[in-house]
């Protein structure tokens, strides 16, 4: 899933530029689409999935994920491309929640953290082939054929996903509906600094290659995501035992720092490369490994710090607030990341993430960690 996932990531905004001629800003707005559908979808389904059994509505789910991909193979105006990227934010919204609480569920409390890590590797393997396939499949062949690609790889996942045992889950009589079925409220603080903290994430997954192409960096952009990856993969490795062992919110706190340098180095290549440009290409593969590495140690504390926070029967909900959040940001990241690169050009988007960043860390130290130390369950 992860693989045709990431494998469309790089090559979108050539396919609409390419194919209907759309300015930075407009790409940035279509993108986001995507992420907008996803964002609203999952508070529902964090309520579906604490309430019925799980995994018929994650393998429904992906059955829609894997079946809008033979909509792109159709030849159709760009609002029809629209409308299947909103559907396919949508599918997407409900199969990763489940995915994640599923893990939670078929796992020991004692090794979640690390469960989570290694499922999360999984999407970082994905991410570490999937770009740079994309990348070389757009310079050799035509957009279809990627789309056909797509296709294949989420079948097989659907495949996969149909051997997962999970725990039957009979269903429960839910309390009156209330506004923190749909949202973690205890989690509200966390979301607002994970929020801050996934919009220059977004910007970069969407519009490194462009910002490559711009300062005229004549680099395979492909291996910026296999870097990235590689440094989630190391990270994690080790990443989840520090949580297990309580060490959340000092786990997070170590991943800021990592980013924040990396997405201020990744502003200043613009400048690097009137200088040198081997010093240029080493900053821009540098920024990946520390992008991976930070973003690694903070992935599986942060999903840990949310399900701590809630009771059991609230899981769903839990995975579903913490989604959410990356997904605002994300969205606001794409949205405002093309807005800010037609104004000015893509270091600024970059420049702004590193400050967005440092404000999130502020937060996260000074309200975030005594919030969760009062509230944790667990």
């Amino acid at each position: 899933m992860y693989f045709g996932f990431w494998l469309l990531i790089p090559i979108l905004p050539f396919y609409l530029k390419e194919t209907y001629h759309c300015q930075e800003g407009a790409i940035g707005t279509i993108l986001c689409c995507y992420t907008v559908s996803a964002l609203c979808i999952r508070p529902f389904m964090g309520y579906l999935y604490d309430g019925f059994s799980r995994k018929p509505i994650y393998m429904a789910a992906y059955c829609m994920f894997t079946g809008i991909f033979a909509g792109y193979l159709l030849e159709g105006t760009l609002f029809l491309f629209i409308v299947l990227r909103a559907l396919h934010g949508m599918a997407f919204g409900t199969v990763t929640v489940g995915g994640n609480t599923l893990v939670i569920d078929i796992t020991p409390s004692s090794r979640r953290g690390e469960a989570l890590g290694y499922y999360g590797l999984t999407n970082n393997t994905a991410m570490s082939i999937g770009p740079m396939v994309g990348l070389f499949l757009h310079d050799t062949l035509s957009f279809r054929n990627i789309f056909a690609c797509g296709l294949g790889a989420c079948l097989l996942g659907f495949l996969m996903a149909s051997l997962v045992r999970a725990p039957r889950k009979t269903p429960v009589r839910r309390p009156p509906v209330s506004l923190d079925r749909f949202v973690l409220l205890k989690g509200i603080p966390a979301s607002i600094a994970l929020l801050l903290l996934s919009i220059p994430y977004g910007a970069t997954t969407n519009y490194v290659a462009l910002y490559a192409h711009q300062i005229g960096l004549d680099l395979p952009t492909g291996f910026f995501f296999t870097l990235m990856a590689l440094g989630m993969g190391i990270s994690r490795l080790f990443a989840g035992r520090l949580v297990d062992r309580g060490f959340v919110t000092q786990t997070i706190s170590y991943g800021f720092y990592v980013v924040t340098a990396a997405f201020f180095l990744l502003a200043s290549c613009s400048w690097l490369i009137t200088r040198s440009e081997l010093l240029c290409s080493l900053a821009f593969y540098t920024v990946p490994f520390l992008l991976g590495s930070g973003f690694g140690v903070m992935f599986p504390a942060y999903n840990t710090l949310y399900v701590n926070l809630a009771p059991n029967n609230q899981r769903g909900t839990a995975t579903s607030t913490y989604l959410t959040s990356w997904d605002i940001g994300i969205g606001l990241g794409i949205s405002s990341g093309g807005l800010i690169a037609q104004a000015f050009a893509f270091d600024a988007v970059y420049l702004f993430g590193g400050l967005l960043c440092i404000l999130s860390m502020i937060y996260f130290n000074t309200v975030v960690t005594p919030h969760f130390r009062r509230n944790r369950l667990r």
